[in-house]
């Protein structure tokens, strides 16, 4: 049995869909689809049922992909462990972040994975916490981190900080750092005019559902995706903002920005670490993880 062959058939069965399957490998389609009919007459059965919306696993199939998943992982293991005795831990780890998180940790987090894996490859993508999960699933992603992520089929969940998130306007001229401003309760928030990122950003759905709990809605000015427009917005006086110390503080101009804590209640939003609980993380993955958590403890809390 071809590896190369159980690798397409495995992304086929897990994504559903040849042309999703052909994208996740880089390959082009009819390529992968003569190896998996290859695969087929080989073990003189049909894997795959094709139709109009995509392909699903046969009874051989769904038996061949359960094993498979853990062949593939145990050469991946094998390689690695190669890779460990010759130089220390090695591979690719593909990581997505939302821009926020990716703008505080993807220096530190660099620096430190070059140290400390220098025979291993770490690839940075930025996103919204949604379309992670899906690249989770699908295998474009080895680890992401999460805000307020809502439970999915095949996705595990650790928790790793929780992050104040604070009222973000103009400082005014003349304003002193000290004394800092008192929190301003969350239904006053709503009343005033937030640029604010569209669904379904994290922050966003929960600022709505915060508000929704104490029986008020957001006032949205203007809906800006992007950290950086939506604080060159408000430097303008378009409106105020519900972003992170740490988003503020690694701006362009900080001292253009007065920070208010919430209150009544207290806003604050979790960040977790998620990975495929189809595909065991390896060696290489586990200590990402782990340095993830390290490094977010530093740069990501008070």
């Amino acid at each position: 049995m071809d590896l190369k062959q159980l690798e397409y058939f495995v992304r086929v069965a897990e994504l559903g869909s040849f042309t999703r399957a052909a994208q996740a490998l880089n390959v082009a389609q009819p390529a992968l689809s003569r190896q998996v009919r290859l695969l087929e007459v080989e073990l003189r059965q049909n894997l795959l049922v094709r139709n109009g919306r995509g392909a699903t696993p046969t009874q051989a199939g769904q038996l061949l992909l359960e094993h498979g998943r853990g062949i593939l992982h145990q050469v991946e293991r094998a390689q690695e462990e190669l890779g460990r005795v010759r130089s220390g831990l090695s591979g690719r780890v593909a990581l997505g972040m939302p821009p926020s998180v990716a703008r505080v940790l993807t220096v530190p987090l660099t620096r430190a994975f070059r140290q400390r894996m220098p025979e291993a490859q770490l690839s940075i993508s930025e996103g919204l916490s949604t379309a992670m999960q899906e690249n989770l699933q699908n295998g474009r992603l080895d680890i992401a981190v999460l805000y307020n992520p809502n439970p999915a089929a095949g996705i595990e969940h650790t928790p790793l900080v929780r992050e104040e998130l604070l009222l973000v306007q103009p400082r005014p001229p003349g304003l002193q750092e000290d004394p800092p401003p008192p929190p301003i309760p969350l239904r006053e928030v709503a009343q005033l005019p937030l640029v604010i990122p569209t669904r379904p950003n994290a922050i966003r759905m929960h600022v709505e559902s915060e508000m929704a709990a104490i029986g008020c809605r957001p006032h949205i000015a203007l809906e800006i995706d992007g950290v950086s427009a939506i604080l060159d917005l408000v430097a303008d006086g378009a409106g105020c903002a519900i972003l992170s110390r740490n988003a503020v503080m690694r701006s362009v101009r900080p001292s253009a920005f007065a920070v208010r804590p919430v209150s009544e209640p207290a806003l604050t939003i979790a960040l977790t670490t998620a990975v495929s609980s189809l595909r065991p993380t390896t060696l290489t993955q586990q200590a990402t993880l782990a340095l993830i958590t390290e490094v977010a403890k530093e740069w990501l809390t008070p």
